[in-house]
């Protein structure tokens, strides 16, 4: 009974299965179930014991003492290879074909043995308090982040790896922020409204992307975000100006960076936004957030593949990578199966200052748990390129 898996159990007695919804109903109070398994098996080998004296002095009458030392070794013999260690040892490894036909015998047991079994278990519960421990039913069955995290972990081929990762990502979303995630400032594109209108035709009709960012003079005083589909609507017209734009752009919608992605999550379903300008403490943009880049970090890259398509990471020849210093560590460690240190800075460049304590003025190396790197080109007073060596 105690070997029974409880949620395989739990899912059989939902699925209507007997011998689960019996057990699941004994094991409910554990107190009780254990209070009437040991009163019948303390019966039974007390009766034995006592059984096999009465017979031991009888045929050793002249020497009744060598029959009750002979009884007591075999007894003791019989009792554990066929009453305790063999049929334990088969229920532990085989707990639901003994403890479902078990429980047939044990719930009309219980009903008969109760007001026994209620006076045993309420001494035993004034001694355990007595020691100090406290007897918590209702969570003894509850499972910790970091326990389901190791149950998902130990499914093995029960839960595909591909969903095993995609279980895992969303307990990180606990762990993970949006500037984890965003797209940095100085990547975002959008439209400045003091650039000249053809210039801004220009980004609509090359823009890859299904929304961007309206800001005027400064990328701080975003003023609207524009659906390409709205827009397609005004390129469409022989003429259109800047007031168009501002007329089927959508006010903006701000997030600070410090937000967790599962919080995140939730407040883009409720506000019915697929994408947010992050800012921080002060108001200044320091990004763009979407809902792909969430979902992304579930399910991992919708369409391609980070590691031949991503501009900031080339793949060598020689078996190295050239990473852009802006890179950021996560995607990093995505791509190229690392395990850089992801709770300080958040881009390559970052990561690499930090750990020199200074910004190198030329190319030198350096090591960074397992990666060889080598820095390439400093500009600006950041790492611009780098070259690492994933084998150590």
């Amino acid at each position: 009974m105690m070997s029974l898996n409880r949620y395989r159990m739990r899912h059989l007695a939902k699925s209507g299965h007997g011998g689960a919804k019996r057990a699941s109903r004994l094991l409910a109070r554990t107190d009780r179930l254990i209070g009437v398994i040991l009163i019948g098996n303390n019966f039974v080998n007390i009766a034995a014991a006592s059984i096999a004296t009465l017979i031991a002095q009888r045929i050793w009458v002249d020497n009744p003492e060598l029959g009750v030392s002979i009884a007591t070794v075999l007894l003791t013999l019989v009792i554990l290879i066929f009453s305790e260690v063999t049929p334990k040892t088969i229920a532990a490894n085989h707990p639901e074909k003994i403890a479902f036909p078990a429980s047939y015998l044990l719930q009309p047991l219980l009903i008969l043995l109760m007001p026994f079994v209620w006076i045993v278990n309420a001494i035993a519960n004034v001694l355990i308090k007595m020691t100090g421990l406290q007897l918590d039913q209702s969570s003894k069955d509850l499972l910790s982040t970091e326990e389901f995290r190791t149950l998902v972990h130990e499914a093995g081929a029960m839960i595909p790896k591909q969903r095993q990762q995609m279980l895992l990502s969303i307990l990180d979303l606990e762990t993970v922020r949006v500037n984890d995630i965003m797209v940095p400032k100085h990547e975002i594109v959008g439209i400045d409204l003091d650039d000249d209108i053809r210039e801004i035709e220009e980004v609509l009709r090359s823009s890859q992307h299904t929304r961007l960012p309206i800001w005027k003079g400064n990328i701080n005083n975003i003023i609207g975000v524009l659906h390409m589909r709205n827009a397609a609507k005004v390129l469409a017209k022989d003429e259109f100006n800047k007031a168009e734009l501002l007329q089927v752009a959508r006010e903006p919608y701000f997030i600070p960076e410090t937000a967790q992605l599962h919080n995140q999550l939730f407040n883009f379903q409720t506000e019915q936004r697929r994408i947010a300008i992050v800012v921080d403490e002060y108001g200044n943009v320091q990004g763009i957030a979407t809902l792909e880049d969430i979902l992304e970090e579930i399910v991992g890259e919708f369409t391609t593949d980070m590691s031949t398509t991503s501009p900031s990471i080339t793949h060598q020849e020689d078996g190295t990578v050239i990473i852009d210093g802006t890179t950021n560590i996560r995607e990093l460690n995505k791509t190229l199966e690392l395990d850089l240190p992801i709770d300080g800075p958040k881009t390559f460049s970052g990561l690499i200052i930090e750990t020199l304590e200074y910004i190198p003025d030329g190319p030198i190396c350096l090591k960074i748990e397992d990666c060889c790197i080598e820095i390439l080109r400093v500009h600006t007073n950041t790492i611009a390129s780098a070259k690492i060596i994933t084998n150590g």
